[in-house]
């Protein structure tokens, strides 16, 4: 009976925090689904595939609605034997996205746990974790296998920490789980970022395990480390093999080009550019931000009220009240490094001084740890802004040149700072009356002083913005001297907003000093206060406006007159929408479109573009048959442009122009005749002929289409060389000739070629990557394996639990 009552708390905590997720997104008991303006791109992206799951009940793995043609590995492919997926959808039972805010809840809960905090200030403190400013608008704009990486760290740390404190059991299986969860999220950037802070967790146990000598307690650990590592990466090798393949194809793998679009030599060396890893890297004096919200200004897209300075500037300019007041709520009051913000990364004030108490008052060495990977982690977020750190990593640490927006790294810190603050509020009710008045000074003194300091460094900055020149020149001087001086205003009015909560706190554990507050009354508070502070910023960026019908959802595109008069073709064809570039996932939603919205999109597509269809290089989209263009007049009204030169599915050449690198492919492109010529990379295939006797009334046609089996068919008196304008993609992609498997090549940079012999016959390309099938069935023996482990874990704790009761008899 005592062991059940135990668990009350941990009961009522979940309960609160299933409360606390479904209060802070309310709208969703009203069926209303939160429009995130990244889903709704994923959405274009990913319909031709669902559709063809909904309808065949079959996984393609290949989608040829977006960028002409790539792997749905990174577009909610389902895999065989995912049931760590199927253990992520039963705790994300509550519906989106007061699931993945229930996610961060419990999974930080367990964390606190872990390091022996008491339920209710672990309770306060989970949710002061996941009401992070940061991790709210990561939900509010559709970052959700962000957010859902992160949930799951503190679970994987927490794992981590019981395997050094000796539970290899249940330390091994949290970490095993966690760890999979972890994997399965699938934002590979964020598990990266857990990896380099659980390297300094590492580090510190290692450390302390030499230094008591203890050998072969660190080796256990390591061991029970590496079992749980390999079953966890086991159980999601499916989409981790998919994904290291298709990486080499997309623009987080190395060009094979030497030259730019430009015409001047590639001095990087790493995947992707230095100028792109780092161009949202967090200002350094920004950082403060993270202890007053809009101290950089908040948001691109801020909103002023009726006392701004810009208000003012409006109505002094004529603007009526009413129109004055719409203009200023979507003020560009953000002045700091970063492209573009939706919010400032606040952490909150509350917790701020709580861990700096932690650091003061805390007997605990694991403190550092924490402190130290948010220091790290701040650090390397600075990027540009601290080039010797940054240009290191990017040069030296194996994959930190694959991803990009490098200030996302401070969810380390997000996670780190709260953990210190629950410690420093635990460990001040377990001092003596005189420890806790100093610390309790020495922390005051420190967060007050910060804020001060902060304060008459005012006048060091020039409150200038990016886009201040824009303005300025559209605008007149008025606007953009408002604009600063609204700044001014935020800057001051948030310094003394984190000011204010920090003295109300500093004063509710004085009064407890004092005896003047009950223990749970003065946590109770506390935690209110740490709550309500981050709740009232938070408000501000995500709320019940961002929500809307489950219709506009799940049709975030309208079908224009252009798109609805395009669709009256129904022959297999592309379409390129000019304006968005190569960045528009709508043309996907009802088209197969050259474009698409992706944070990997495959390397050669981009290549193409950038170096040939922007420079209006109209015979590859010939080839890419593209048949429509969707071009945007001065006015901004669409109107379709039908291209009767595109090449169609598929057609024979008479000749191949061989090169011997891909620069020289590239250069070939430029000018030559797509409909007779074939452009082959002779380094990289094996080529018998280059002159075919080309027939007019030879004909290829495709028969057959789904986006994982095209079927053709080809006439030709004389043997030929086909070209299909459809994405070359080796690892997958096999062709049948009458049913017999035969090899093809890569034509014109991206396509596919086939030599075809003689007479009718039956083409197929059919999709069926080896990577699925390879992938699986490490999946499934690796789930019974976790299986096996849980089973053999529960019978040891029992029996170790047995005999420690006999011995107590």
């Amino acid at each position: 009976m005592k062991k059940l009552n135990s668990f009350y708390p941990h009961v009522l905590a979940v309960i609160g925090f299933v409360l606390v997720s479904l209060i802070y997104f309310y709208p969703v008991l009203q069926r209303k689904q939160i429009f995130q303006s990244d889903i709704a791109l994923y959405t274009g992206m990913a319909k031709e595939q669902n559709d063809f799951r909904a309808a065949t009940h079959i996984e393609p793995y290949w989608t040829n609605a977006a960028f002409g043609g790539m792997p749905t590995y990174q577009l909610g492919a389902k895999y065989p034997h995912d049931y760590i997926g199927a253990l992520d959808d039963v705790l994300r039972f509550l519906p989106r996205p007061a699931d993945y805010l229930f996610l961060y809840f419990l999974g930080f809960y367990g964390l606190l746990l872990v390091l022996k905090i008491d339920p209710l200030k672990a309770f306060f403190g989970a949710i002061a974790f996941g009401f992070s400013t940061y991790l709210i608008i990561i939900l509010g704009v559709g970052h959700n296998a962000k957010a859902h990486a992160i949930a799951y760290m503190p679970l994987v740390i927490a794992g981590f920490l019981l395997v050094f404190q000796k539970k290899y059991v249940w330390g091994g299986l949290l970490t095993l789980f966690a760890t999979a969860l972890e994997i399965n999220a699938n934002h590979f950037q964020m598990t990266y970022y857990l990896l380099i802070f659980l390297l300094v967790l590492v580090g510190y146990f290692t450390f302390q395990f030499i230094k008591e000598k203890d050998f072969k307690g660190l080796g256990r650990a390591f061991g029970v480390l590496a079992i749980a590592g390999v079953f966890a990466i086991g159980a999601n090798a499916t989409n981790l093999l998919a994904t290291t393949e298709y990486t080499k194809f997309s623009t987080r793998g190395k060009s094979e080009l030497t030259f730019n679009a430009d015409g001047s030599k590639v001095t990087e060396n790493s995947a992707l550019s230095r100028d792109y890893i780092t161009e949202y890297s967090y200002g350094i004096a920004e950082s403060f931000n993270l202890v007053a919200p809009r101290l950089f200004g908040g948001s691109n897209n801020e909103t002023l009220g009726t006392d701004s300075s810009m208000y003012q500037f409006m109505i002094s300019q004529g603007v009526p009240a009413v129109q004055a007041q719409d203009y200023v709520k979507g003020m560009p009051t953000y002045w700091g490094d970063q492209p573009i913000v939706a919010a400032p990364a606040y952490i909150g004030a509350v917790v701020f001084f709580l861990a700096f108490l932690a650091l003061f008052i805390d007997n605990r060495k694991i403190k550092y740890v924490f402190f130290g990977g948010a220091m790290f982690a701040l650090v390397l977020s600075w990027g540009k802004n601290f080039p010797a750190v940054t240009n290191f990593f990017i040069d030296y640490i194996p994959l930190y040149d694959k991803f990009r927006a490098v200030s996302s790294i401070q969810v380390i810190l997000e996670l780190c700072f709260p953990v210190l603050a629950v410690m420093g509020l635990q460990s001040f009710f377990q001092l003596d009356q005189d420890q806790q008045k100093k610390g309790l000074l020495q922390t005051t003194i420190f967060g007050v002083g910060v804020m001060v300091i902060l304060f008459f460094a005012k006048g060091m900055f020039n409150f200038s913005g990016s886009g201040d020149e824009y303005f300025l020149k559209s605008y007149g001087p008025g606007f953009v001297d408002a604009l600063k001086a609204d700044r001014k205003t935020m800057y001051s009015a948030d310094l003394l907003r984190s000011t204010f909560f920090i003295l109300l706190v500093a004063g509710a554990l004085w009064l407890f000093v004092k005896n003047k507050l009950a223990q749970q009354t003065t946590i109770i508070v506390i935690g209110l206060v740490m709550i309500f502070d981050l709740f009232l910023v938070d408000k501000k960026y995500v709320s019940d406006k961002d929500f809307v019908s489950k219709r506009e959802v799940e049709v975030p595109f309208q079908a224009t007159p252009v798109d609805l008069q395009i669709l009256k073709d129904t022959s297999n064809y592309r379409v390129f929408e000019i304006n968005g570039n190569l960045s528009s996932a709508r043309a996907s939603f009802f088209h197969k479109s050259i474009g698409g919205y992706h944070a990997a999109k495959p390397r050669r597509m981009q290549q193409l573009f950038d170096y040939q269809i922007a420079k209006n290089n109209l015979e590859t989209l010939n080839f890419l048959n593209v048949k429509y263009l969707i071009q945007t007049d001065k006015d901004g009204k669409e109107f379709p442009i039908a291209n009767p030169e595109a090449n169609g599915n598929a057609w024979f050449v008479s000749q191949l122009k061989l090169v011997h690198s891909a620069d020289e492919e590239m250069k070939a492109l430029d000018q030559f005749d797509s409909k007779n010529v074939a452009v082959v990379n002779a380094k990289e295939f094996e080529i018998k002929k280059t002159a075919f006797a080309k027939d007019s009334s030879a004909t290829i046609t495709l028969d057959s289409y789904q986006p994982n089996d095209l079927k053709y068919t080809s006439v030709n008196t004389n043997e030929g060389l086909a070209v299909f304008s459809e994405m070359y993609y080796k690892n997958g992609w096999n062709a049948y000739i009458d049913g017999k498997k035969v090899e093809y090549i890569q034509a014109d940079y991206v396509l596919r070629a086939l030599p075809i012999p003689a007479g009718k016959h039956s083409v197929e390309f059919k999709f069926e990557p080896q990577v699925v099938q390879t992938g699986s069935a490490i999946t499934l023996v690796s789930s019974i394996g976790i299986l096996l482990l849980l089973m053999g874990g529960i019978y040891l704790e029992r029996k170790k639990s047995t005999e420690i009761q006999h011995n107590v008899k």
